[in-house]
């Protein structure tokens, strides 16, 4: 269980992990006034993109799909 929760993305793909969770965020953040629903889904992707983000692992890359960043 270590080795698949160990770093696997470099600093670029750490960037756009944090945007796209930062943004998830924010759109949840907005559309939680809409509709809770959707807005807890953007909310929680966010959080878990933020996740990866901080600690430099990525979900896709550690099932063993190829990501470009």
């Amino acid at each position: 269980m270590k080795r698949f929760f160990s770093p696997n993305i470099n600093h670029r793909g750490r960037i756009a992990r944090g945007v796209i969770g930062s943004l998830c965020l924010i759109a949840g953040i907005i559309t939680v006034d809409f509709s809770l629903c959707v807005g807890l889904v953007f909310v929680v992707a966010g959080l878990f993109a933020l996740f990866e983000a901080v600690r430099g692992w990525c979900l896709a890359r550690a099932c063993g799909i190829k990501t470009k960043i």
